[in-house]
């Protein structure tokens, strides 16, 4: 380990908690659980005298301290050597990944799963570690890719919306902090994010994007392919799903709020789920995300991690991709805790949806039904064939003005009467009519309050 300077462990800080990196106020003997959680993972650096939200409280680093952190580690089991340095007001202590893993301190065995060091149970440490892969696909790299490979734009972009300010910080160096590149060589977690382009490096590195017509594969009537990193990816079947799927309205105050007939935080979290799980290992297959009449799919190769069982999905957290996930995490696209399975159960639940079926042979299928009520094609269409369904029973005016002040929750009277072309005495009627029947209420006094609809 080549102990870190300033600069590196400033942008570090900017870069904030994540996979590799764990920022402590001051040392405590616990420190020996971060430590043998960096060994289980993919190593890291603790810095001391940084509080959680990126503050420096400052550290200083006497030969107390150092004996104190090098005796911990050597107390592990198996043995440890961390490397231990000041760096301007913060003392870091650097940890390499284990090669005799899995690693334990006096407390237990521990690993780190996003920005945090977790407690590992018994099924995890035999999941994660009996077979052990001595260099995971992500960590491999790509015979005569370099640095002149990456894409600056992308770079930038994932900064950007990771919220991290890189200023001038060089790409070379930009990437070793992340962890998916060294000196010399960038590994393929790198390359699935930052490379100018990505299929002429990692030809598998696709997901396919497809609108069926029916409940069969016979009949396609939209398709989009994307070759290209894995931000792209994720956004790109966001915005397909974002298209295919219905919508209805409501009005929340004086605000419309449009509601997806599954909600869209469920298949976030299944289209995450996918690109971080999936096994790149496996050539001539791909992520796809399938739209059907009745139903929303979400498949990536790979199926459950070697040893899990399809009982234990859901309770217990092992990731295929780590390297992947903790990017993924730093985009705010995955939940610290990997509560992932269980959200899109809770976000179909609320939305008085089947929960989501999951299927493991070989591959891992999300199955999303949907909402037999707004399973109408053309999303376009779909709100004014909602509403005339709820008001069928009601009279022509009356489901005008339904439809005006879902437009406008502001409407007065006398703007209603206008518009539907009858006198403020017929269209004052129509409102009374309609807040008897419990189809609007009026919030607030004539001047300055909004209509609500109720049914």
């Amino acid at each position: 380990m080549a102990g870190m300077d300033l600069k590196n462990v400033e942008l570090l800080i900017r870069e904030g908690e994540g996979l590799t990196v764990e920022f402590k106020d001051r040392y405590t003997s616990r420190i020996d659980e971060d430590i043998v959680a960096f060994a289980n993972a993919r190593g890291g650096a603790v810095l001391l005298g940084v509080h959680d939200d990126g503050a420096v409280t400052g550290e200083k680093l006497t030969n107390d301290l150092k004996a104190k952190i090098n005796s911990i580690a050597r107390n592990c089991k198996p043995s440890l050597v961390v490397d231990v340095a000041q760096a301007g007001d913060v003392v870091v202590v650097e940890v390499a990944e284990g090669t005799e893993k899995p690693y334990s301190c006096g407390s237990g065995y521990f690993r780190r799963f996003n920005g945090t060091t977790q407690k590992m149970c018994h099924e995890e440490i035999r999941l994660m570690f009996r077979e052990n892969d001595p260099m995971p696909f992500e960590e491999r790299t790509v015979k005569g890719f370099s640095f002149d490979d990456v894409s600056r734009s992308k770079v930038l972009a994932f900064a950007k919306e990771a919220g991290v300010s890189i200023g001038k910080t060089g790409t070379a160096d930009f990437l070793r902090s992340l962890k998916v590149s060294d000196e010399t060589v960038v590994r393929n977690a790198g390359i699935l994010f930052f490379a100018q382009n990505v299929p002429d490096h990692l030809p598998q590195a696709q997901m396919t994007l497809v609108a069926f017509k029916g409940i069969t594969k016979g009949h396609v009537y939209d398709r989009h392919d994307v070759r290209d990193d894995l931000l792209t990816q994720f956004n790109q079947a966001i915005l397909f799903l974002e298209k295919h799927l219905n919508i209805r309205s409501e009005i929340r105050g004086v605000n419309r709020h449009d509601i997806y007939e599954i909600p869209l935080e469920a298949l976030r979290e299944a289209v995450v789920n996918a690109l971080m799980h999936r096994d790149y290992s496996i050539t001539g297959t791909q992520v796809s995300v399938e739209v059907y009449d009745d139903r929303v799919e979400v498949v990536n190769p790979g199926g459950l991690p070697r040893g899990l069982t399809r009982k234990a999905l859901g309770t217990i957290s092992v990731r295929r991709n780590e390297l992947i996930a903790d990017l993924f995490f730093r985009l705010d696209k995955v939940e610290r805790l990997g509560q992932g399975i269980q959200n899109m159960k809770d976000a179909m639940s609320a939305a008085g949806l089947k929960e989501p079926e999951f299927e493991t042979n070989g591959f891992f299928r999300a199955v999303f039904r949907r909402s037999p009520e707004f399973a109408l094609k053309g999303s376009g269409k779909v709100v004014e064939k909602v509403v005339e369904k709820v008001v069928e029973n009601l009279t022509a005016n009356q489901r005008r003005i339904i439809k005006l002040v879902r437009k406008s929750a502001t409407m007065s009277a006398n703007e209603l009467s206008g518009k539907l072309g009858i006198s403020q005495r017929k269209a004052q009627e129509n409102l009374a009519r309609l807040k008897a029947k419990g189809f609007l209420k009026r919030v607030g006094p004539d001047k300055g309050g909004h209509w609500e609809i109720i049914k």
